[in-house]
């Protein structure tokens, strides 16, 4: 029995194989211009790599996910990105009860119970502050290369500086200012990391936090992300081996269900 669960994203899409309900494959790749070429394509890798075909035919049920989930033309059906990313982390880690997700353009919070089955979630996919995006800009103006990189230098910030415009735009020309005055990069990128952490606290706290808390998407790649979000929680936050696919493996699991009933 094979299955896929194909979550495409603003920024990247994703596509996680199982073979009898067990992970065989996965692949990573940017969405780009075309949605639809993008499911295909990282489908068809995640396919070669687990099974060494990448013949889409081989697939027995495929359920789409993500922003991009309409377009998946090879999916049996569709799933929201809160049930995915609840069936996945659980899978996971299955003492999760409260997820955090940070893509690229959306961030979200999920209250989970014990069978992985969502309790209740808040979102925010209005406003680049929080998400991916947020941090990609202030990479950029800080010449820190990728989202990736900025985790270690705000570790080394003594002083994050406070940011406290909560429009990525403003927040942009705070930086520049913070800057021209004298404040260290990695201060600044500290500060940055907390502003992020501070947003998605205000958008997590609507819900009941319960540990296990775990922390998915791309941007939970980036060490000082999760740290700001230790801070902001006062509390440990577990991250899965490969948190970007989280989503695209609750969808696989998903398909599993469905073709078994």
């Amino acid at each position: 029995m094979i299955t896929a669960g194909v979550d495409v994203g603003a920024a990247t899409a994703k596509t996680v194989v199982l073979v009898d309900g067990k992970v065989a494959g996965y692949a990573i790749i940017p969405t780009g211009h075309s949605v639809r070429t993008a499911a295909d394509r990282v489908t068809e890798e995640a396919l070669r790599r687990a099974v060494g075909s990448r013949s889409l035919s081989g697939l027995d049920y495929v359920v789409s996910t993500g922003y991009g989930r309409k377009t998946v033309s090879f999916a049996n059906k569709s799933a929201t990105e809160i049930m995915c990313h609840a069936k996945g982390a659980h899978f996971m880690i299955p003492e999760t009860r409260t997820i955090v997700d940070i893509g690229g353009q959306d961030s979200k919070a999920i209250a989970v119970d014990e069978h992985g089955a969502v309790k209740d979630f808040a979102m925010n996919d209005k406003c680049a502050a929080g998400t991916g995006r947020f941090l990609e800009v202030m990479a950029e103006v800080l010449e820190a290369g990728s989202v990736d990189n900025m985790g270690p230098l705000s570790l080394k910030g003594m002083s994050p500086c406070r940011i406290s415009s909560t429009c990525t735009i403003f927040a942009e020309s705070e930086v520049v200012s913070l800057r021209a005055d004298g404040t260290s990069r990695e201060d600044l990128i500290a500060g940055v990391h907390r502003a992020a952490a501070y947003r998605v606290g205000m958008m997590a706290k609507r819900l009941t936090i319960r540990s296990a808390l775990v922390f998915t998407g791309g941007v939970a790649k980036n060490i000082g992300m999760k740290r700001a979000l230790e801070q902001e929680f006062s509390m440990d936050i577990l991250v899965p081996e490969e948190p970007q696919i989280i989503g695209a493996l609750g969808a696989a699991l998903i398909a599993v269900e469905l073709l078994r009933h």
